[in-house]
């Protein structure tokens, strides 16, 4: 598949984007590139190789899920103008 300049101009105008001419053969060239290079892509034969998340059979080293920092909302809450159950009472703003 491959794209005209006419096609990347419809393309830049639906991204609004403006290009000028040599910033349009450019693109048109880049993105034929990348085109060709799927197309290249798309006739790999995968159809016996199985999909992989990753490509080492590791798993990730997770730290031990313990608290390290104190709580501090009684202190916090006890400075707030207004509280209430454990949060803070804001003014409304909407009417």
């Amino acid at each position: 598949m491959s794209l005209s300049e006419e096609q990347v101009t419809q393309i830049a105008y639906l991204a609004r984007l403006t290009l000028s001419d040599a910033e349009l053969k450019d693109n048109t060239k880049d993105l034929n590139a990348i085109l060709g290079l799927a197309e290249q892509l798309g006739a790999i034969e995968t159809d016996d190789i199985e999909p992989m998340a990753h490509p080492l059979h590791m798993t990730q080293r997770l730290r031990a899920d313990v608290v390290t920092e104190q709580d501090h909302s009684d202190l916090f809450q006890s400075i707030a103008p207004k509280t209430g159950n454990k949060h803070y009472l804001v003014p409304t703003v909407i009417e």
